[in-house]
């Protein structure tokens, strides 16, 4: 299923994961490496990525759908 995404809602997600990953990031120099809290945050840093570069892509190539976009489903 392929969803559509609206340039403001990819534009606000953006921001978002923007400023969880920075949080996280902060937070990693915390963590004793090795310890289950210290994965999962390496883990969830490298998921924010992806999904910021992903955005990033479907931002570049942008074009605002055609027919029912995802607040109207």
């Amino acid at each position: 299923m392929v969803e559509h995404f609206t340039k403001a809602e990819l534009e606000e997600a953006l921001r978002a994961i923007t400023s969880t990953l920075s949080k996280c990031e902060k937070v990693q120099p915390k963590l004793k490496p090795g310890t289950s809290q210290h994965t999962l945050l390496i883990r969830r840093i490298k998921a924010l990525q992806i999904a910021s570069a992903l955005i990033l892509q479907a931002l570049e190539s942008h074009t605002e759908p055609r027919g029912l976009s995802t607040d109207e489903k």
